[in-house]
């Protein structure tokens, strides 16, 4: 896994601008910790920094393919694993193409040689690049199809900016850190559901998961090379159940491919209990002994129950599964100590305001596996495509929000007025929700209550999982680790798309269809056990840090209140309540870790509210 930047420049020679493209390639140093490089052209440069995973010694990037005459023909960065490069290489060597490395990196580069922008459709795993094809001019940017992978873009006249973060770009003088009203919008009124392309700073998109941007002389064009097909699904219960099983062990056995140590995230819950039994099954793993990794607090500093999200200790669960398979497991301790003292690295990891506690205490815990491993399987997905969070289930009514912004406060309401009505925040939130169910392929004579769980389900995995796989690239690749998610095979994504709600979720069981799929391989404790999310510290000297910080913050002109109505804020904390942050769950310092986050983007990345 690595970090990726680009500058393309149709009005400067671009070699003579090698310091500038460095700093860009510096920010991405944690995503790559072990390798660098650049390269320079007229018209474009790339910068790379690599985490070596396969084809460890001779998988170096930037790489080009040159002509006969020794002129350059292409040259690719490339963040990513694709999981079916071995049959791709075999196929385009049979084509005649020949290899100078095993990296799946120069497989997508000859793919692309072969079949230009048509090859996205043929890789099979989670990616985001950018081709400069020498001859044409032209640069193309391609991002996997759920998302998995970021890739972030500025464009402007003769002139386009790319990185794999935010920070790559804005180490380019050429771009400057503004918000506008829209990405004011996105910050506060719909943080858990981001707008598909949108990234909150003024004139900076996101690569839309599914889609490639070209851009040349003659300007910028997105196209989407995949998308969700609605049909009949025809297969009997039997058969279907069957069939999922064999998919899903398809894409764990495709990514347990790695020249790296490699473990899984284990919480003990079904999904991340799923990937390891089919890990561990005869002839999955290379190794005779998998390392599982969990998260896990001091015993006064115990996890919060947060209602329907987070419901049950883990730890019972993942000493069945332990037992049952068989793994070497490793418990992370996070605690309040370690929380405090990280506390920027959500920030410094996403670039813009982020979720505060659960940052901090996932990139713990990444950077505990990290010291064991490079690579990690995770559950992350699942729920989104069997439908096991609480808001799929009970989901009656009008579908006026986001469902799992249902009745929950929301940050836009700690605007000030004048902000507010410039913003419209309860308009917007609407209007994207709006946009969102516009795209859903609707199936011609499906019956209403199919229907419903098909926009849920359309929702959750177009607006839900981005947040959601944002989070988790970012935290962990803060930490230079590999994190994969099998639950995000696009075969998998697609065979599920069609499968009746009825069987989904049979007898009115939450995810019942994987459940039924996994039969035999689990501790039937694990097999039935309730969804239930990633913990929260109940560390109390975090929660007082973070409430003393936010009462600094009201005793001086801090930038926030650029933004946030001070009184409302004020009044809030001396009435006790809990102020509204920009998670799904409700959390005692959700709103107050905001407020501070938005504080210190604002000062940090010297933001300019236009």
């Amino acid at each position: 896994m690595c970090g990726i930047v680009g500058w393309i420049d149709y009005g400067r020679d671009l070699r003579t601008h090698a310091a500038t493209v460095r700093a860009m390639t510096h920010t991405m140093i944690r995503r790559g910790p072990d390798a660098g490089g650049v390269w320079l052209s007229e018209r474009a440069a790339f910068g790379h920094r690599r985490l070596a995973v396969i084809d460890v010694d001779r998988g170096t990037q930037p790489m080009v393919v040159r002509d006969e005459d020794g002129s350059v023909r292409a040259a690719i960065t490339y963040n990513g694993e694709v999981y079916n490069f071995r049959e791709l290489r075999a196929e385009l060597t049979a084509l005649g193409h020949r290899f100078a490395t095993h990296s799946d990196t120069e497989v997508v580069l000859r793919a692309h040689l072969e079949w230009g922008a048509g090859a996205a459709e043929r890789l099979n795993g989670m990616y985001a690049y950018a081709i400069w094809d020498a001859r044409t001019e032209e640069v193309l940017l391609v991002r996997d199809r759920l998302g998995v992978k970021p890739l972030y873009y500025a464009p402007a006249a003769g002139r386009l900016l790319f990185g794999s973060e935010p920070k790559a770009v804005l180490a380019n003088p050429l771009f400057r850190a503004e918000l506008d009203a829209e990405g004011i919008a996105e910050l506060f009124a719909v943080p858990t559901a981001p707008t598909p392309g949108h990234a909150l700073y003024r004139g900076l998109y996101e690569v839309r998961p599914g889609h490639l941007v070209r851009f040349s002389r003659a300007g910028l064009h997105s196209a989407r090379y995949w998308e969700l097909r609605s049909a009949d699904h025809r297969d009997p219960p039997e058969e279907t159940v069957a069939h999922v099983r064999d998919l899903l062990a398809d894409a764990v056995g495709r990514q347990l491919i790695s020249d790296v140590p490699l473990g899984l995230l284990l919480s003990g819950g079904l999904d991340s209990s799923a990937l390891t039994a089919l890990a561990v099954a005869p002839g999955a793993a290379a190794t005779d002994k998998i390392s599982t990794f969990s998260v896990g607090f001091p015993a006064h500093e115990s996890p919060e129950q947060l209602g329907a999200w987070n419901v049950a200790d883990d730890e019972p669960y993942i000493r069945e599964v332990v037992a049952e398979l068989g793994t070497a497991h490793t418990s992370v301790a996070v605690t309040g100590t370690g929380l405090l003292a990280h506390r920027g690295a959500g920030l410094a990891a996403r670039d813009r305001p982020g979720w505060g506690e659960p940052d901090t205490s996932l990139h713990l815990l990444f950077r505990g596996v990290r010291e064991q491993v490079t690579v990690a399987l995770s559950g992350d997905v699942a729920d989104e495509v069997f439908g096991g969070y609480p808001y799929f289930h009970g989901s009656g009514g009008p579908l006026d929000e986001f469902p799992w912004s249902r009745h929950k406060s929301s940050p836009a309401e700690l605007l000030r007025d004048d902000v507010a009505d410039l913003v419209r925040p309860r308009e917007y939130a609407r209007e994207r929700l709006r946009a969102a169910l516009a795209e859903v392929p609707l199936l011609p004579g499906e019956h209403a209550f199919d229907r419903r769980m098909r926009e849920i389900s359309y929702l959750a995995l177009t607006r839900w999982l981005p947040a959601l796989l944002d989070r988790t690239d970012r935290m962990s690749m803060a930490a230079g680790l590999e994190v994969r998610v099998p639950f995000a095979d696009h075969r998998l994504v697609e065979y599920l798309w069609n499968v009746p709600w009825r069987l989904k979720a049979e007898g009115g069981t939450p995810k019942a269809l994987l459940r039924m799929a996994l039969s035999g391989l689990l501790p039937d404790l694990v097999l039935n056990r309730p969804k239930s999310g990633y913990p929260a510290s109940s560390a109390p000297a975090y929660r007082r840090a973070v409430r003393d910080e936010v009462e600094e913050l009201l005793r001086r002109d801090a930038p926030v209140f650029q933004l946030v109505d001070r009184a409302k804020v004020r009044r809030l904390l001396d009435d006790g309540a809990v102020l509204p942050g920009p998670r799904a769950a409700p959390h005692p310092t959700g709103g107050l870790e905001f407020l501070v986050a938005v504080n210190s983007w604002l000062s940090t990345y010297q933001v300019r509210i236009t």
